[in-house]
């Protein structure tokens, strides 16, 4: 019985310290400037500069607080802004990442001209884009993400960043894209609504001409223009998809459907 009661106080312990590691703590919690340091906000930059590196979210935070909240004046005060914010952000959670986003708007209102305001912006878009959800659900993210990432491909387009910030732009953009395609195809399909079909398509395309999946729209549009005897309107589309695309799951059907729309016209038209 003394064996399993030392066991259990060992456990105990053992429980104890591994929820203080987890939240920074048991021996790994920030230490204070050493008394007399000539620049204690430099130490606590630094050790929450090396602590966010190592990926230790928690402690990087008490450095980068200690900082903001004891030195206002400090030259490295802003720095510790977007280090917060970054130790935010790659924690990972939902939670997380909602407090990321309060931080770099904060930097952004705060430090409008700082140099580093474009790592800023884009990491605030990067924030929203990390939080996109699968095309059939909300897209109130997506449409955050591709918002700030669009100021930052406007405002900053001579910074390091701007080929990623492109690049995340597009993604986010055909996530949306293909969300409003779905809800279209949906209505096509169903026959529930073919003119909220063509609407969903036309919109999609006026809004965003280089998404990526626009061959799909580009085929679908046409099917619900046949449907509804427009088949004169629903040629060009067919033909705009040959055109753009060399490989396509839908060419071999647009060929066909070309040629058939052709000659099915010239036939009306020798009437």
């Amino acid at each position: 019985m003394a064996f399993v009661s030392t066991r259990a106080r060992l456990s105990a312990a053992g429980w104890v310290c591994l929820a203080a590691l987890f939240l920074g703590a048991c021996g790994s919690a920030p230490k204070k400037p050493p008394v007399g340091a000539e620049e204690p906000d430099k130490f606590l930059f630094e050790h929450g500069t090396e602590a966010l590196n190592r990926r230790r979210w928690y402690v990087a935070r008490e450095f980068f607080r200690q900082l903001m909240d004891n030195y206002p004046q400090s030259p490295y005060r802003a720095d510790a802004k977007l280090g917060l914010a970054d130790s935010y952000l790659g924690e990972g959670s939902i939670e997380a990442q909602i407090l990321a986003i309060n931080e770099f708007r904060e930097f952004l209102s705060y430090y409008p001209t700082h140099d580093r305001a474009h790592y800023a912006q884009f990491k605030l878009g990067m924030a929203h884009y990390y939080q996109m959800r699968g095309a059939g659900r909300d897209q109130t993210e997506t449409r955050e993400a591709i918002r700030e990432l669009t100021v930052y491909v406007q405002k900053y387009p001579d910074k390091p960043l701007i080929d990623e910030a492109r690049q995340r732009l597009r993604e986010a953009k055909d996530r949306l894209g293909d969300h409003e395609f779905r809800v279209g195809l949906y209505y096509l399909r169903s026959r529930t609504s073919i003119p909220g079909a063509l609407d969903r398509f036309h919109t999609l395309l006026k809004n965003d001409p280089e998404y990526t999946g626009r061959d799909a729209v580009y085929y679908h549009l046409a099917q619900a223009l046949v449907l509804i005897g427009q088949p004169a309107a629903a040629l060009p589309y067919l033909e705009r998809l040959l055109e753009e695309f060399e490989q396509s799951e839908y060419l071999e059907r647009a060929r066909k459907q070309v040629d058939e729309l052709k000659a099915a016209l010239q036939a009306e038209i020798k009437k």
